[in-house]
């Protein structure tokens, strides 16, 4: 849930819990500092609070660009996102605004050296294929190595996501998930790379991705919602070794109609909302999920649960079966999810995965035939 406020209201949680009026006085205090210096275009200052007594802690990420300054805030403990608008012409968009950096050439190495990707600049990084006269031409064979990234990720053939009109026409008729795989980008390698999420879901692989490898890299900051998402018609991707830090107010990573992938050897740090949750996202956008989330491996990771909430697992195998408003928005057609919206997430292994903290609720099987040990 995003809110926009004014710097003179108090700033107020989904449990309707107040934060003081000396917190944004204090936030006004540092806007004047960062209004008074004009000579430079970007000031990143990053300010922790408390609430009183609960101790609930607040991070505010102030983002200066001489004449709009960009606030957005988020509550360690209730995950709750707020804006403050501090001048008359601040943009409306609540979010940080990332610059769109385009890769649609196969056949690229790009090696930071350990330094920025763009300078450090909030980037939207788009690894996407091209359509010419009606054919789509699939990218491929992509490298991104040693770099640190500030902003998303997301690979893109058919549709930004599953709900995209292009992916939803594709999906009215048999033969979806390979149209899908066919048009969008293949065999996309990350190695030793940073991802420091804004706000936005850091890696996004839309529907049909296949073939991702993502290696010894590092997920921080912050986002709305998962911190990898595989979205419908993926799959053959591989996770491995990885450190998952981003605050985000979903589960860590989502497989939603995604198979035949491997998450191996990660850390998830920050598993609040959940750790890796497999389902099939019926109906959404009126578009038929045709693939389910089958034959994925997950191993050797280790789960940090301290933070984990009631209702949430580490790993959760069908966490949806149907239980979404929209499931029925694909109706009429006689295959896939139009047919029947559960989410069929069967015969995955899961293996020798290590759950820390007081939780019980590491694994949650609703799927069949799924190998636990």
């Amino acid at each position: 849930m995003l809110t926009k406020l004014s710097l003179s209201e108090e700033i107020e949680h989904k449990n309707n819990q107040k934060i003081s009026s000396d917190i944004v006085n204090q936030v006004r205090s540092h806007l004047k500092i960062l209004s008074s210096n004009k000579n430079q275009k970007k000031i990143p200052i990053f300010q922790h609070y408390y609430l009183p007594q609960k101790r609930d802690k607040v991070m505010l990420h102030l983002t200066g660009y001489r004449s709009r300054i960009i606030i957005t805030g988020l509550f360690f403990m209730s995950v709750f996102f707020v804006s403050l608008s501090c001048s008359d012409n601040a943009i409306n968009d609540p979010q940080v605004v990332l610059e769109q950096l385009i890769i649609e050439t196969s056949d690229q190495v790009i090696d930071c050296d350990g330094g920025w990707f763009n300078e450090g600049k909030p980037t939207n990084l788009i690894i996407r294929s091209k359509k010419i006269n009606g054919t789509w031409v699939q990218t491929k064979n992509i490298t991104i190595r040693n770099c640190k990234i500030k902003g998303a990720i997301r690979i893109m053939g058919l549709g930004v996501n599953g709900e995209a009109e292009g992916v939803r026409q594709s999906s009215i008729s048999l033969g979806h998930t390979e149209r899908a795989q066919q048009a969008a980008p293949t065999n996309i390698t990350f190695t030793d790379v940073t991802v420091e999420g804004i706000a936005r879901i850091p890696m996004y692989l839309s529907p049909g991705t296949t073939y991702v490898t993502v290696e010894n890299c590092t997920f921080t900051g912050t986002s709305v919602s998962v911190t990898v998402y595989m979205d419908a018609e993926s799959g053959h991707n591989i996770f491995r070794n990885n450190t998952f830090e981003t605050i985000g107010d979903r589960e860590v990573i989502a497989v939603d109609g995604s198979a035949n992938n491997l998450i191996e050897s990660n850390k998830f740090e920050y598993t609040k909302k959940g750790g890796i949750y497999l389902y099939r996202n019926c109906g959404e956008g009126g578009t038929v999920r045709h693939q389910a989330p089958q034959y994925n491996t997950i191993r050797h990771n280790t789960f940090d649960l301290k933070y984990l909430t009631w209702g949430n697992y580490g790993i959760w195998l069908a966490s949806r079966n149907g239980n979404r408003s929209y499931c029925d928005n694909d109706d009429g057609y006689d295959f896939g999810s139009s047919i029947d919206d559960r989410d069929y997430a069967d015969f995955n292994t899961l293996e020798s995965n290590i759950f820390t903290g007081k939780s019980v609720r590491e694994i949650r099987d609703d799927g069949r035939d799924n190998l636990i040990k």
